[in-house]
């Protein structure tokens, strides 16, 4: 089944594109994507934490994030993998929970790691987001978590 997230043109709203090179092999970058016990190390905005952290990694498996800001509030993310290429790409939707700040539809978020002379250059792409404010704030949350993975991927 093809989701509207897969079909729809991108617009300059509606997508968010980072990249970062990190000083480690393409293998642990990939895991710490994977990985429940290297998740749980970085994974949210800086301060926040996950308190739960379910995932059943196969492609049409699901996971399940409760990313804990420094005031204890919960914010809910799940989703689908939809497509797994060890250890070069990983693609899966993005949902947050109802009722979790505001009404967000589902988006889809590719990386891609690319080896690069001993390091790994990430793409993060972030697509089929409803509005302006969203890139914001997605570009904002996305941008202090790769930086805790690269603090955690360099210190592993």
């Amino acid at each position: 089944m093809v989701t509207q997230a897969q079909t729809s043109k991108p617009t300059a709203d509606d997508v968010v594109v980072i990249t970062r090179l990190l000083n480690a092999s393409q293998a642990l970058v990939f895991e710490a994507w994977t990985r429940p016990e290297h998740l749980v190390r970085w994974f949210g905005p800086t301060g926040y934490g996950l308190a739960a952290c379910e995932v059943d990694f196969r492609v049409g498996g699901e996971y399940r994030f409760c990313m804990r800001s420094p005031e204890g509030r919960d914010h809910w993310v799940s989703g689908i993998y939809r497509e797994i290429v060890v250890p070069e790409r990983l693609v899966f939707t993005w949902n947050r929970r109802p009722g979790d700040v505001e009404d967000i539809s589902e988006s889809l978020v590719t990386i891609t790691l690319e080896p690069q002379n001993g390091k790994t250059l990430l793409t993060l792409r972030h697509e089929a987001l409803r509005s302006a404010k969203d890139r914001v704030d997605h570009r904002g949350g996305w941008s202090e978590a790769l930086q805790r993975l690269v603090e955690f991927v360099e210190a592993t």
